[in-house]
């Protein structure tokens, strides 16, 4: 199994040509997850070749226009496409009053929309195959950064199985963790089945101050996405004051929490060439790409 991620947006504040705002997509076992909904989402997904319809989980981080004015035109054009699963949106309190004020120009959809709203520091959700762990972090309004994780079970034990005599017919039910019934004895994935595996994890950070949740979540992630607002160290006063981040602190960020790589986005529109000053990221987490809108990678499972 695969986690498709694409980075569909990149920019901050206001779209610039060739960089949107700012959205993040992943796609798993026919399940599409969204993060932010820029303006400009909609045809960022459509220049990547990727469709609306299975979009089943929209996480918000917060609730500024460079992040959610592309939801109504996303919401029309998923009815459009004779969706009729429900929506799962989860994002800060108040999601539901704002939710129902964008509608106000999409009244009339074919699906049901289930708002989350959180409410703690840390809160954790396992909808549609993916493992979402949302966090606060810190900027000028309520604002989250989102982990989502691809668990994987352990290894079928045929050893174990032959032992205890489980009829090789139940062998693929228990494999998918479902408790089986036969022949009058009942068989649980526990007695064949070792420790879960590592999966795969993916953290989201956009519009905050590098603080110790950030870090603490990103742990051990294979792919970090981060704001880098700034790419130039002096900028740092801007980035205390309007509470974002510059290129070396996401890095420092990136370093502390043992990832595998990081993407920066959410660039300021001042940051016409991000790439020109990768150096800052890269002089301290090496593993650190510029993140461009459609940049994409597989993730897979660790191979044994």
């Amino acid at each position: 199994m695969m986690l498709d991620v694409c980075l569909l947006g990149t920019s901050g504040m206001m779209p610039l040509p060739g960089r949107w705002l700012t959205s993040l997509m992943l796609r798993y076992n026919g399940s599409s997850l969204l993060i932010d909904c820029g303006e400009g989402t909609q045809v960022a997904v459509k220049e990547k070749g990727w469709s609306f319809k299975p979009i089943d989980i929209l996480c918000i981080t917060h609730f500024h226009a460079d992040h959610i004015s592309g939801l109504p035109g996303l919401l029309l054009t998923m009815g459009n496409a004779d969706r009729t699963e429900p929506l799962t949106i989860i994002g800060p309190k108040g999601l539901t009053k704002v939710v129902n004020a964008l509608r106000v120009i999409a009244p009339e959809l074919p699906f049901e929309i289930r708002c989350i709203e959180l409410e703690n520091p840390q809160e954790h959700f396992e909808l549609s195959g993916y493992i979402i762990d949302a966090f606060k972090v810190n900027h000028a309004v309520t604002c989250y950064g989102y982990s989502v994780s691809i668990a994987r079970t352990g290894r079928f034990n045929v050893e174990q199985a032959v032992a205890r005599g489980i009829p090789k017919s139940c062998w693929n039910r228990l494999q998918h963790g479902q408790t089986v019934e036969s022949d009058g004895n009942v068989y649980t994935p526990d007695m064949v089945m070792g420790e879960s595996r590592k999966g795969i994890k993916v953290t989201y950070c956009t519009d905050s101050r590098p603080v110790k949740a950030i870090a603490e979540n990103a742990s051990g992630a294979d792919l970090f996405i981060c704001e880098g607002m700034y790419g130039d160290n002096d900028k740092d006063g801007n980035a205390r004051k309007y509470k974002h981040m510059t290129f070396s602190e996401a890095a420092k960020l990136a370093k502390e929490a043992g990832v595998k790589q990081m993407w920066l986005t959410h660039y300021s529109p001042s940051l016409v060439r991000p790439k020109e000053y990768i150096r800052s990221a890269t002089d301290i987490f090496p593993a650190t790409r510029a993140g461009k809108d459609g940049l994409s990678v597989e993730l897979g499972f660790e191979q044994e």
